[in-house]
């Protein structure tokens, strides 16, 4: 009976090996479930949206729910998550490319940085390496404006205040740039930064400004200097399995709905920012404006990992040549 059916439907032109693409879509999401707060669930969540109006079944999961980031990475190259809101260094460990994202001072604001990545098609290059390993590059989206410097200790006024500091780390390229600060840096989870922070195993962090205030660091966070050091740049991660067993179809809404993602993206920062810095000053964190004398340092001192840092000399060009094409 079942031969019988299958033949039947291959003779109506039913391709059954279309039928996991109708599955649901999975999710994972990296940050609270709040429009107003989290850049990224903004795009997670306007994605997810679009998708369910043109009929495609998706549920979001909760940040921590589908595993931490290294877990979310290897189920998204395995095809079995579809989507996951991740950091840069996921799809950095498939290739460093990516890490041109957040040089320091390289880009004025996102929006700089979406010119200069659809102006040289940045996205193409990132993906041509990452899609060999089962991850798809859907768009690089933003947490908030650029990122300064929070700690617990004091104020920093200048690159020298930073050198008694210990950092929390994202990854490779931030230790490579408290370095270039005369700092240190240590890599610690998101999980485990409040107890690194009130253990001291970490003093501080290179965030947007909201971000103490939205994770409730700032009973211990008392500090942060407006460096506007990178863009808060993340990344909406997809299986590649799963987007290339799309129907064309079926991944043009996949496609469109990554773009109108990425432009609430992006209208959600111009609509928040200017009160970012109010809501972290009413929690009790002293700020910090840079001179223009003590920014130009610290600006010199970060140009120290375009050469040293994490990308190839080769990269670096990629990313530089395109920065100052989309000025």
């Amino acid at each position: 009976m079942m031969r019988k059916l299958h033949t039947v439907l291959l003779a109506a032109g039913v391709v059954l090996a279309a039928a996991p693409a109708l599955a649901e879509v999975k999710i994972a999401l990296d940050s609270p479930p709040n429009m107003e707060r989290a850049g990224s669930y903004v795009w997670a969540h306007t994605f997810a949206e679009y998708l369910k109006s043109k009929g495609m079944d998706v549920k979001e999961y909760a940040r921590g729910s589908l595993g931490g980031e290294a877990e979310k990475l290897d189920q998204v190259s395995q095809g079995l998550l579809e989507v996951s809101m991740s950091d840069l260094k996921s799809a950095g460990k498939i290739d460093k490319l990516v890490f041109g994202a957040a040089l320091p001072y390289l880009f004025q604001d996102a929006a700089h940085m979406d010119r200069a990545v659809a102006a040289a098609g940045l996205m193409d290059k990132i993906n041509a390496a990452v899609t060999k390993n089962g991850v798809r590059v859907l768009a690089i989206t933003t947490v908030g404006p650029g990122t300064g410097i929070f700690n617990t200790k004091k104020p920093v006024h200048k690159a020298a205040d930073m050198a008694d500091l210990r950092m929390r780390a994202l990854d490779e390229s931030q230790i490579a740039l408290f370095k270039a600060w005369g700092t240190t840096g240590t890599i610690v989870s998101w999980k485990e930064v409040p107890n690194a922070l009130q253990t001291g195993v970490a003093n501080g962090y290179l965030n947007p400004v909201f971000v103490p205030v939205m994770f409730g660091h700032t009973d211990f966070i008392k500090f942060f200097t407006d460096a506007k050091v990178t863009q808060s740049a993340r990344l909406a991660l997809a299986s590649e399995d799963w987007y290339r067993g799309l129907s064309d179809a079926q991944r043009k809404i996949v496609d469109d709905g990554a773009a109108a993602a990425t432009k609430a993206n992006r209208d959600w920062l111009k609509r928040t920012e200017p009160k970012m810095m109010d809501e972290v000053k009413a929690a009790g964190v002293a700020v910090v404006e840079l001179t223009p004398e003590a920014r130009a340092e610290f600006q010199s001192l970060s140009k120290a990992v375009y050469a040293d840092g994490v990308l190839t000399p080769e990269q670096v060009k990629i990313w530089v040549d395109a920065a100052d094409k989309a000025r």
